[in-house]
């Protein structure tokens, strides 16, 4: 089942966004649409266990090396990788009660890993871009 409208508009009230995948080459996806939700008051935390510093932040391999809150996990990984990122999203969200959403950009989608997150309490966007979704909603 897909986000409705309302879900989504609650979801971009979020203030921290773990971006998973966060790419610090400009002209990806992976590093434009989270430097646009940054330039948007975001507070975007990138993860990449490649690079010490993306966005000129701090950059944690993993999001179980994430000590601030998040209110969003948004994903720029292959689908494959999903299942994982909905353990590590679940398990935080028991540990620390701070995730609202998980936010699959374009292209990546994993039905049953978003079914277990939505049992889990959490909001589940598949196959959108977030930034795109911000324009709309919030333009």
């Amino acid at each position: 089942m897909d986000a409705t409208d309302e879900e989504i508009r609650s979801l971009l009230d979020a203030e921290t966004i773990a971006v998973v995948g966060c790419s610090g080459t400009p002209g990806k996806a992976a590093h434009d649409v989270p430097a646009y939700l940054q330039e948007q008051g975001y507070d975007v935390i990138p993860i990449n266990p490649n690079r010490d510093v993306v966005l000129g932040r701090e950059a944690p391999d993993s999001l179980g090396d994430v000590a601030d809150d998040v209110d969003l996990i948004d994903v720029f990984r292959p689908s494959e990788e999903v299942s994982s990122i909905v353990d590590d999203a679940v398990k935080r969200r028991q540990r620390h009660d701070d995730v609202e959403g998980l936010w699959l950009q374009r292209g990546i989608r994993d039905d049953a890993a978003a079914d277990r997150a939505r049992d889990a309490g959490l909001v589940v966007v598949q196959d959108r871009c977030l930034m795109v979704a911000h324009r709309e909603f919030r333009g």
